[in-house]
């Protein structure tokens, strides 16, 4: 069969033939494989600076999940190794069934983005109905997502923060209230960032970003001495840098929660409800056009040529098998 194989760390996927994967236990399902996205995730392990990711020597086929079809027909999402390929081994306790009106690579496009915001509203912050969430670096395709899913999940007001000013007004139409851009000097985003936790004070803040606006928006919520309202902070991306400053005083003046949402993170039965209610509602809502996202498809044959390919920025890259 042909799939996507890297040869050696560091190295572009080249379309190879190999042999076809076959089951080995009772607990696995072959399947055969119609879409797979390729994430800032998927680079990362691929190439071996991801934090999950093995330095394994041997030749390896990439991608972590796919859509596709088992013996029966039925058409499922699965998590996995090895599934940009024309097959792929996968575990009967990692797949959800896919709703009719839903087509192949929305359902591949939407998983990783969905884990990325959903995972960390609900079980890191622990959003309630009317709450008001500011999402940190939100013009990307999981940023696009987490402003529905926090919609979805009740958020009363949903501020969105990036730099390009056309991605921040698109926000709008998928459920944004306000919009702050990160282009401004500090002193302007800081001001910004006072204004919407003085009007409406902000209970979650997913970040994306991390870095200088990061600290920014950390050091905005700083005390003086009185009564302050609790926010969570949930830190998912590193996108601007990996590290930040944090003043001690910052944590002691304010009544903050600060965490990370991620591989590793979740607890076995947060995993368990990922696979049996969340993903499940969400490509509901996909099928019935109540979540909203944008592709760029590529062919497995032209893998080669894709890797380094740039998407426009709010689109997800989903390679067609």
């Amino acid at each position: 069969m042909k799939a996507a194989v890297i040869y050696a760390k560091g190295e572009n996927p080249q379309y190879a033939d190999v042999a076809e994967p076959v089951v080995t236990n009772e607990d696995e399902l072959l399947m055969t494989v119609k879409a797979a996205a390729i994430k800032h995730f998927d680079k990362g392990v691929a190439s071996g600076k991801h934090y999950s990711s093995e330095q394994k020597a041997n030749a390896r086929i990439i991608g972590g999940d796919g859509v596709g079809t088992l013996a029966d027909g039925t058409r499922v999402f699965a998590l996995g190794s090895g599934m940009i390929a024309e097959k792929a081994i996968i575990e009967k306790d990692r797949i959800v069934p896919l709703p009719a009106g839903i087509d192949d690579v929305i359902a591949a496009a939407l998983p990783n983005a969905v884990a990325g915001s959903a995972m960390a509203l609900r079980f890191r912050a622990g959003i309630k109905q009317g709450e008001t969430v500011l999402i940190n670096g939100a013009t990307g395709f999981t940023g696009r997502v987490a402003v529905q899913i926090a919609k979805h999940y009740g958020a009363g007001k949903v501020i969105v923060t990036g730099r390009n000013v056309n991605s921040l007004q698109e926000l709008l139409s998928l459920g944004a209230n306000e919009t702050i851009s990160t282009q401004q000097d500090d002193e302007q985003f800081l001001a910004a960032i006072k204004k919407v936790h003085a009007d409406t004070p902000v209970d979650v803040i997913i970040d994306y970003l991390w870095g200088h606006t990061a600290e920014l928006i950390l050091s905005s919520l700083k005390g003086k001495g009185t009564l302050t309202h609790k926010t969570r902070f949930v830190s998912i991306g590193s996108v601007t840098g990996d590290k930040i400053q944090l003043s001690a005083e910052n944590l002691r003046s304010v009544d903050l929660q600060l965490t990370g949402s991620g591989l590793g993170s979740w607890s076995k039965q947060e995993m368990k409800l990922l696979f049996t209610e969340i993903l499940p509602d969400i490509f509901s809502l996909a099928a019935e056009g109540k979540i909203k996202v944008d592709t760029q498809t590529v062919a497995l044959s032209d893998i080669e040529n894709l890797w380094q390919m740039t998407v426009e920025g709010g689109k997800r890259l989903v390679v067609v098998v």
